[in-house]
């Protein structure tokens, strides 16, 4: 991606870190989440590698449409399971962004990255509005309102594994949202 070296390596860390947690929610009892848990690893550690700063790394032009084609396939498996809940519409939309972002990079002139603008900008401003959307939404569910209000702790009850834990998958998210803002905010 477009932008300095220490803010793709900062980025490179963030998304590998929330893909490698997203590996460990993979371990959870609970079918439906281990399945979200997988695309949500697929994005971050995709993310990271697209993320990787040109100066160290310029991938292939080939590179570019395989990373179309293959977050193309998520998006078509988000759109299959987007019927039995409305989050993986959620995880439609970030594929869809993934793909915009690998085509507007193997689009650019020689993929001169950091030489001026890529993509489209009615396109790159639509998915700036809906990603500081989805931050600001997820940033909110993740006070500790409910905790607070109902005297308890979240702590309270069984022991989930890291696996189970809904605030840190809604925290990876969060990383997730807020790592492809800068993504585009680069191109």
């Amino acid at each position: 991606m477009h932008g300095p070296a220490s803010s793709g390596w900062l980025l490179v860390a963030l998304c590998a870190a929330t893909g490698a947690y997203c590996l460990l929610r993979m371990r959870s009892g609970v079918e439906e989440q281990r399945r979200a848990a997988g695309g949500e690893a697929l994005m971050g550690f995709g993310m990271a590698a697209m993320a990787v700063p040109a100066a160290v790394f310029t991938p292939p032009a080939w590179a570019w449409p395989v990373y179309a084609a293959v977050f193309g396939a998520a998006g078509l498996r988000a759109l299959w399971a987007a019927r039995t809940g409305r989050h993986h519409l959620h995880h439609l939309v970030g594929d869809a962004a993934m793909v915009y972002m690998a085509l507007a990079m193997a689009g650019s002139p020689a993929h001169a990255h950091g030489h001026g603008p890529s993509g489209v900008p009615l396109l790159t401003g639509a998915l700036l509005l809906y990603f500081t959307g989805y931050v600001l939404l997820t940033g909110v569910r993740l006070l500790p309102v409910a905790a607070v209000a109902g005297g308890g702790t979240a702590g309270s009850g069984a022991a989930a594994g890291w696996g189970d834990r809904p605030e840190l998958a809604r925290a990876c998210r969060l990383s997730m949202g807020i790592a492809m803002l800068a993504m585009l905010l680069t191109m």
